[in-house]
């Protein structure tokens, strides 16, 4: 097993449900990194983990990876969104679960 190979497996295990008053304060911080929906989300806390400074950089720039803005906050609150999260310091990076996307129940 490779040393990529244990981190993973340690990422994966540390992945969450998260709701957005938990990651409220995080998106204050400014932390907060989005992880396009249909993508893995232990793929992108990887690449950060690792440093592979040019594919997060691809990824930021093709929109695979992003930074929320006001306008989603307030979707997110107004949605009582839901995340799957995972803390990769100092970034906490969230995808939003495809039951709660959107949907305001």
């Amino acid at each position: 097993m490779t040393p990529s190979d244990i981190l993973r497996a340690k990422l994966n295990l540390e992945t969450a449900r998260l709701a957005w008053p938990e990651l409220e304060r995080h998106f204050a911080r400014g932390v907060v990194v989005c992880v396009k929906p249909g993508f893995d989300l232990v793929d992108a806390a990887l690449a950060v983990a690792e440093n592979r400074a040019a594919l997060v950089q691809a990824w930021l720039a093709d929109g695979t990876l992003a930074r929320p803005d006001m306008n989603d906050a307030q979707r997110w609150h107004d949605a009582k969104q839901g995340f799957w999260g995972v803390v990769v310091a100092p970034f906490v990076l969230v995808q939003e679960t495809p039951a709660c996307s959107g949907d305001s129940t």
